[in-house]
């Protein structure tokens, strides 16, 4: 054993390491964000971090997989509706359920915030909620995004899967921060990013404990519980974790205010922002999107420090299949 100490003492300082991020060009943004791991994990440092103390959060939707050219969880929803209407028509009664299962999208989009709340709750609720989490895994094992002509599950971004393999390789933990459904995010977030699902923070509708043919059980109910979105995803990080993370990633305004209060903390710290500009590859978009909206980040963001990633410049591949 003293030998293997002496040997690995002498040799590994000379060793050329593997890239850690080997999907990510060599550009500033993949120094920087080396250059911050390695402040925060080198023991003689005065940035040093504890592991206790690493805490790196993600935002899902346009940070870690695609959210063009709609939320994948309003497919879900949609696909839902449709099935949900072929066994019992009565179902869509209103017509904002109507237009949606005939995929009248304009209509839907008019109803704003009030039409969206009701396909969720007409199609997320009045389940057990492991039989939703069962029902969701199911729908992506096969549905594919209509623009790609790719599984949901395949369009996530292998840059980002290596930097969260990447932070938790040095002791941090990895979180999910999402305004997307809770139970909808823990149906994937384990065999997607492996980050289980007590790891995951999001919105949620109300629920109940009844028993159900002798069984306990919790059962998803109509109506808002809490929506981890915009000023939500701090106060949702605070009770959830009982810190504040040192490094936060995100790709819309939706995101700016757990940056926000994640850099404003004291020490080291570091804000990430994924700014969409590649139509080739993926998809090209920021100030005017109905989805994954960006003003914000990009006006405010370099004022305040953060990291904006240019996805066509910085990104050597984008999907895992590359």
């Amino acid at each position: 054993m003293r030998l293997i100490a002496i040997v690995l003492a002498v040799v590994l300082p000379g060793m050329a390491l593997a890239d850690p991020l080997p999907s990510w060009n060599d550009t500033d943004a993949k120094a920087k964000i080396i250059a911050f791991v390695d402040s925060v994990t080198d023991p003689a440092a005065d940035t040093y971090v504890t592991p206790a103390d690493r805490v790196a959060v993600f935002d899902n939707d346009g940070t870690l997989w695609a959210e063009k050219p709609m939320y994948v969880q309003a497919f879900f929803a949609l696909d839902r509706l449709k099935a949900m209407a072929e066994k019992d028509p009565s179902v869509l009664s209103s017509d904002v359920l109507k237009a949606a299962a005939e995929g009248d999208m304009k209509t839907v989009a008019a109803s704003g915030e009030k039409g969206l709340l009701e396909i969720i709750d007409t199609t997320h609720t009045g389940l057990p909620v492991e039989a939703f989490i069962e029902d969701a895994r199911t729908w992506l094992a096969t549905a594919k995004n209509p623009a790609k002509d790719k599984r949901f599950e395949d369009m996530v971004y292998q840059p980002m899967l290596e930097l969260l393999s990447y932070l938790r390789d040095q002791g941090f933990s990895t979180y999910i921060v999402s305004g997307g459904g809770i139970d909808f995010i823990r149906a994937f977030s384990e065999k997607a990013y492996n980050i289980p699902v007590n790891q995951v923070i999001g919105s949620s509708v109300k629920s109940k404990f009844e028993m159900v043919d002798g069984v306990p059980t919790v059962i998803k109910e109509p109506g808002v519980f809490f929506v981890d979105d915009k000023a939500g995803k701090p106060v949702g990080i605070s009770g959830r974790i009982g810190k504040r993370p040192i490094f936060a990633a995100g790709n819309s305004d939706g995101d700016f205010e757990m940056l926000q209060w994640t850099t404003a903390g004291e020490g080291p710290r570091f804000g990430l922002i994924v700014h969409h500009t590649d139509a080739e590859r993926e998809f090209a978009y920021d100030r005017d999107s109905n989805v994954g909206k960006l003003v914000r980040g990009l006006d405010e963001g370099p004022g305040l420090g953060w990291l904006i990633v240019d996805m066509a410049k910085d990104w050597a591949a984008v999907w895992p299949d590359e």
